[in-house]
Parts: C-alpha cells; sequence; structure tokens
C-alpha cells in the first residue's frame, strides 16, 4: 500500500474532516475513494444502470433509418 504526503491549508484541511467525519470514514479512506472515482475507467452504475430502461426507444437503425445514404467524400 502506498503512502502519500499532501499539504493544505487550514480552511481545505477543515473541509477535508468535516466531510470525512460526516460520513464517518477516515481521512485517508475518504482522500482514496475520491481518488478512485476521479481516475476511475468505466461509468458509474449510476449512469449504466438505466442504459434499456426505455424499451420503446428507437435504436441506432430506426433513427437513422430515414436520412438516406451518405455522400462520397472528398480525397484528401
Amino acid at each position: 500500500m502506498g503512502q502519500v504526503t499532501i499539504y493544505l491549508d487550514d480552511e481545505t484541511e477543515s473541509r477535508l474532516k468535516a466531510s470525512a467525519g460526516s460520513r464517518g470514514v477516515p481521512v485517508s479512506r475518504w482522500i482514496a475513494e475520491l481518488v478512485r472515482e476521479r481516475t476511475a475507467t468505466e461509468w458509474p452504475e449510476e449512469v449504466r444502470r438505466p442504459a434499456g430502461a426505455w424499451p420503446d426507444f428507437p435504436d441506432a437503425e430506426a433513427l437513422r433509418g430515414g436520412q438516406g445514404a451518405d455522400l462520397r467524400r472528398e480525397p484528401f
């Protein structure tokens, strides 16, 4: 397990301790959770859960159905 030293101004330290205290977790755990959250490489469960929740929502093919064919791109 790594150990990190950070320097905070007094106001930020107070806010950190208050927030960790209100959640009932040690400051080190509060910071670790924040780092995990901010460096996550996947969407949070709260975002993924609603995916597919609307069965009547049209799929990509239905949305693009009436647009016609793409135009040919110009060469570089």
